[in-house]
């Protein structure tokens, strides 16, 4: 399943991000597996709520950083995609 501007991502049971304070850095702490995450994915995930939809997710970046949408929301989608084959990431049923 590949998600699309209108899916709705949330982190599943279990799985948190977190600031390490050893490395002071964020993962992305899941059952027996941690993920670094680089800036760009720590900005995606601390939006990622179980309420916005992908389109929602970019046009807040896109306002923070003064880019444009369209050219934000196809790398949320690709970031996101990867998460969600990994198993760390599952979208909210449609109502």
């Amino acid at each position: 399943m590949s998600l699309t501007p209108d899916s709705v991502p949330r982190l599943p049971r279990g799985v948190r991000l977190r600031h390490d304070t050893v490395r002071d850095a964020h993962v992305l702490l899941a059952p027996e597996r941690t993920f670094d995450l680089d800036p760009n994915a720590v900005a995606v995930l601390t939006l990622v709520d179980g309420t916005r939809s992908i389109r929602a997710i970019a046009e807040a970046l896109a306002q923070q950083y003064e880019a444009d949408r369209g050219v934000i929301e196809p790398d949320v989608i690709a970031m996101l995609d990867g998460l969600l084959v990994k198993r760390v990431l599952e979208t909210v049923p449609a109502a």
